[in-house]
């Protein structure tokens, strides 16, 4: 049987339904996702890192739906962060939707209310409200968490199968344009000479900067500190405290390596020896299990090599990316500007966008192709990022890589995607596309806006 709710706890619920339900609704960069928001009888759960504008996206919903003519009473928004409900559980959550049954009049046939629900897991057991709640049929649910908290194996385990993730990353280009207003030019591969240049360097900008939201517009030092803090406090809370870490020294220096080396290959075999070779004593399983808990809070990317053999898989090194190219230049301790590296990331955030699978790959010859995307009716393709095909030696060995990888996925479209449009110093074979990766993201599949 649930506590009884405290009185202040209980006029704290009323306001924030009663405000959520009156007051202005929170504007923002619009922000758009692949595929479909929701399924009949699902919780839509939108996860990603922390401070990516999971927030933001509930309430762009809740703006759409109101210029469709949604009543605004059907839109109530409860953030579980508030102070005030420090301590509630999920089964006094009952009194809130009694409270909301009392105050709104009932909607009318085919209507219903679509509760959003922001940092859910604030509220132990906030698994079991929302299946009933789902259960009864009256309300449709979306719902935004810390990534940490509301992992997909766990969205499976404690709703099972009643949920539909989306995955939120921070600013797509086409997103970081929007959010400098900057016009995205349709079609982005038919522009003057100024309006390319003009796009090319915003290009150039979004790759150094990257695309959290609350880093735009900051000098380079204060995004630097934001950045940084978002990683800490990412590891704090949903490695640390969430997995009751001990070994944080090595998590630590895991974590800085991998965002430091992005695109790497990385052999857990290699760091350990590394670790101890300095005096960190923690074990080879538990680096593959601190791993884990960095991918699964969003905080790196992993890219297994490609094989038939799951065996091979696993024995050969991974890459890992950092889910942002603008964390690259705050852990790479070369000191030197890396566009390869921040290009890669980019286009691999976008493939994830996309909801593609993706794996690198080792051709016969020993070369490297850095993506193989598949989708999701089987369709194939190689991807090499080149971030400058004006220099002959590197234009050719990329290509050589795909052509070679070719030979073993006949079927698989080869494209090769650039930093700019810079010229290739050599005619292209038939069957390779190259392009402006900016061209590329902004000319990507189409998109579903949110239902």
């Amino acid at each position: 049987m649930a506590a009884p709710i405290p009185r202040p706890m209980k006029e704290a619920l009323v306001e924030i339904l009663a405000q959520s339900l009156a007051g202005e609704i929170p504007g923002g960069t619009g922000r758009r996702v692949y595929g479909r928001l929701r399924f009949p009888n699902k919780a839509t759960v939108v996860v990603g890192m922390r401070r990516v504008g999971k927030t933001t996206f509930l309430h762009q919903w809740r703006r759409e739906r109101l210029a469709q003519g949604v009543d605004r009473r059907l839109l109530p928004f409860i953030n579980f962060e508030d102070e005030r409900l420090t301590g509630l559980e999920a089964a006094q959550l009952g009194f809130l939707l009694e409270e909301y049954a009392r105050r709104v009049p009932t909607p009318d046939k085919g209507q219903r209310a679509t509760w959003c629900f922001d940092e859910i897991q604030v509220v132990p057991g906030w698994e079991k409200f929302v299946r009933r709640l789902l259960d009864s049929g009256t309300a449709d649910i979306l719902a935004s968490g810390s990534s940490a908290a509301l992992l997909s194996r766990e969205i499976a385990t404690s709703l099972r199968g009643r949920a539909w993730e989306i995955p939120l990353f921070p600013f797509s280009f086409a997103e970081y344009l929007a959010h400098h207003a900057l016009a995205a030019p349709n079609p982005p591969d038919f522009l003057d000479a100024a309006a390319r240049a003009a796009l090319e360097r915003a290009f150039l900008g979004w790759l150094s900067v990257g695309g959290f939201p609350e880093a735009q517009g900051l000098d380079g030092a204060s995004r630097a500190q934001l950045l940084r803090d978002y990683v800490d406090v990412a590891m704090l809370r949903d490695v640390v405290e969430r997995h009751r870490v001990t070994q944080v020294v090595g998590l630590r220096a895991l974590l800085r390596h991998l965002l430091g080396n992005a695109g790497s290959p990385f052999s857990i075999e290699k760091f350990h020896k590394a670790l101890k070779s300095r005096g960190v004593a923690i074990g080879r399983d538990s680096l593959h299990e601190l791993l884990s808990h960095l991918s699964d809070a969003f905080l790196v990317r992993l890219v297994w090599m490609e094989s038939s053999s799951e065996r091979q898989r696993m024995v050969n090194p991974r890459k890992a990316y950092p889910l942002d190219a603008g964390l690259i230049p705050i852990f790479d301790r070369s000191g030197k500007p890396n566009l390869g590296h921040a290009l890669e990331t980019a286009v691999l955030i976008e493939l994830e966008r996309r909801r593609l699978d993706c794996t690198w790959v080792k051709t016969p010859s020993g070369l490297e192709v850095d993506f193989l995307a598949r989708g999701p009716g089987g369709q194939t393709e190689l991807i090499q990022i080149c971030a400058d095909a004006s220099d002959p030696q590197t234009a050719e060995r990329e290509l050589r890589a795909l052509v070679d990888a070719g030979t073993a996925h006949p079927r698989a479209v080869k494209r090769l995607l650039v930093a700019t449009r810079d010229g290739l110093p050599f005619e292209l074979p038939a069957d390779i596309i190259a392009q402006p990766a900016y061209e590329w993201m902004l000319a990507g599949p189409a998109e579903h806006p949110p239902e």
